[in-house]
């Protein structure tokens, strides 16, 4: 792991992309299989995110990384009050809870390790990868992987405009997580809320598509209008 790493810190973040797109998908499918949702793929994220942790420790990089606190004043961060206002468009619909108690407890602690590997491998390895040679082309395509990503989800059923819906809105989250880690130095108000928007999602009411259309474009309007005001 540390030999890629510093072989090619770019080689590196793509092979962790391609081992988390894999493992999750290949473990939520087995899970269903199985009929308990999330029931192998927690444990992978686990694993994987205890594996980078520790891999980050040793070689002391949480800093670099921006697993550390914010470097600007909260003032200037508008106290976060956007990311408040994000986390609430995912239960716009309202709440809806129909799973089991240890489906919803899995579901939940799965989503919050989404947010943490999703934000470390995009905005951390893969953004300073590039960032290192073109910041500008470090931030368009660490943004759109990350939205793009989400196409995946047509092949565990999604449906298509919804799915088109949650690849702008991420592209839209991704840019402004990028701004905030530029600005502040720090990964964890986006991990955070990251981590937050996901595991609501758990409780989200069935949606419409008009719905689905409007959380996007709000997603769009507060992560974009965000991110030029930090800028």
């Amino acid at each position: 792991m540390l030999k890629l790493y510093r072989k090619s810190e770019l080689l590196f973040s793509i092979v962790l992309i391609i081992v988390y797109v894999v493992g999750a998908s290949v473990c939520d499918a087995f899970s269903d299989k199985l009929g308990f949702s999330k029931a192998l793929t927690l444990p992978f994220f686990i694993i994987f995110s205890v594996i980078i942790l520790m891999f980050l420790s040793k070689q002391k990089l949480f800093k670099e990384y921006g697993l550390c606190k914010t470097e600007l004043p909260l003032k200037k961060l508008l106290y976060f009050i956007p990311l408040f206002l994000l986390c609430l468009l995912n239960v716009i619909s309202g709440f809806s809870i129909t799973k089991t108690v240890p489906v919803i407890i899995i579901e939940v602690l799965s989503m919050l390790f989404v947010g943490f590997l999703e934000e470390i491998i995009f905005r951390g390895f893969l953004f300073k990868a590039m960032a290192k040679d073109n910041l500008k082309a470090a931030v368009v395509v660490s943004s759109l992987t990350f939205g793009i990503g989400h196409i995946i989800n047509l092949f565990n059923g999604a449906e298509i405009v919804s799915t088109l819906c949650q690849i702008v809105g991420a592209v839209g989250f991704g840019f402004m997580c990028v701004m905030i880690f530029i600005k502040s130095k720090s990964l964890l108000p986006c991990i955070i809320t990251h981590s937050v928007f996901n595991m609501l999602s758990v409780f989200t009411a069935e949606t419409e598509m008009m719905t689905s259309i409007i959380v996007s474009v709000a997603m769009i309007v507060i992560t974009v209008g965000y991110s030029v005001i930090l800028f």
